[in-house]
């Protein structure tokens, strides 16, 4: 038998191993104390600022913003909503009124 029948390719991959749970991790302790106060939550690469009163919701926006830009993380204003009562996040919708399931799953599992 020639040495070229028992040859196989091999491919090995070299991405980035739990990436997800690696950034997570990294958002998690980049916004902590801000997580910590309940006025901040991440989820992976969404975060999401929620407080009772307008007061003081400016800075904790510029906090967040400059605490990623001096990581090499920006936000795409785009995708961004800013200053609403109601915003869906991670398949709920969040507003004055609680959280709520997105009407969308709803009729999807009513059909």
């Amino acid at each position: 038998m020639a040495l070229e029948e028992f040859f196989e390719p091999t491919v090995m991959f070299f991405g980035l191993t739990n990436s997800p749970a690696t950034f997570q991790a990294m958002m998690n302790e980049l916004l902590r104390n801000l997580i910590n106060t309940g006025k901040v939550a991440v989820f992976i690469d969404a975060v999401i600022i929620g407080m009772e009163m307008e007061e003081g919701h400016d800075e904790i926006v510029a906090e967040v913003i400059r605490r990623l830009e001096e990581n090499d993380l920006y936000v795409k204003p785009e995708k961004c909503k800013w200053i609403v009562r109601e915003v869906g996040f991670l398949w709920v919708v969040i507003g004055p009124e609680g959280i709520k399931i997105e009407k969308e799953k709803v009729k999807g599992v009513l059909k």
